[in-house]
């Protein structure tokens, strides 16, 4: 799994906000970048907390492709 799948299936398991989850959701397909959430006050806490699970490695693989399936939009 690539860094950014990763980061957004950590941000989509780190809250119960569905803010948080949609901007994860929107991370994993593209449609915001890393660097537009590190700028949004709101995420900006949780992308540290998952940056540094990152670092760790401090991650399921099999549940980052599992969300990544369930949440990516492939366009055909």
């Amino acid at each position: 799994m690539d860094k950014v799948t990763c980061i957004a299936f950590l941000l989509y398991e780190s809250s119960n906000s569905q803010d948080i989850k949609e901007k994860a959701i929107q991370l994993l397909n593209g449609d915001v970048s890393l660097r537009e959430l590190k700028k949004n006050a709101q995420v900006q806490h949780y992308l540290v907390i998952v940056e540094s699970l990152l670092k760790k490695n401090k991650i399921d693989k099999i549940q980052v492709q599992r969300f990544a399936e369930e949440f990516m939009v492939l366009e055909v």
